[in-house]
């Protein structure tokens, strides 16, 4: 069982996006049991809340919906995860500082496909939450390529 984890600032646009689409893309490859997906962020102002209704429906549009409920990342998570993406160079920072001992643990998921960050299309419209959609779909793609089973 691998474990993948995607962390953002609040869990309710990108890292519950991303847990969407991969969750999407192992149920399709009929992948589900071999994977456990999570997402989670690093303030804990939006816990307990759905994601953005923004993300829902980009997320129904892919037919990458699911349950979410956002939560604040805990120290166990770094410990349980094998793989932890996170979407900016700002929430990596702070993840290190919340838990310094769990320091290179983690990386940016567009390291995955060539670098860059994640931006945060909560202050944006609907097309900015279309175009993280596309880069983390893309990012995503490039994981399962080289770390599902065949």
């Amino acid at each position: 069982m691998k474990r993948v984890l995607f962390i953002c600032m609040g869990n309710i646009c990108r890292s519950p996006m991303a847990e969407g689409i991969l969750r999407k893309k192992l149920r399709e490859r009929g992948l589900e049991g071999q994977f456990e997906v999570d997402s989670c962020g690093t303030g804990g102002w939006h816990q307990g809340e759905p994601a953005d209704p923004r993300t829902e429906e980009v997320l129904v549009k892919h037919g990458a919906l699911f349950p979410h409920t956002a939560r604040k990342v805990r120290a166990e998570d770094l410990e349980r995860f094998d793989h932890i993406f996170v979407m900016d160079h700002d929430n990596l920072r702070t993840l290190e500082r919340m838990f310094p001992e769990h320091k290179g643990k983690a990386r940016l998921i567009l390291e995955l496909n060539g670098g860059g960050e994640v931006p945060d299309p909560y202050y944006s419209g609907m097309e900015a939450f279309e175009q993280v959609y596309r880069m983390l779909d893309e990012a995503l793609e490039v994981f399962l390529n080289t770390h599902a089973p065949r």
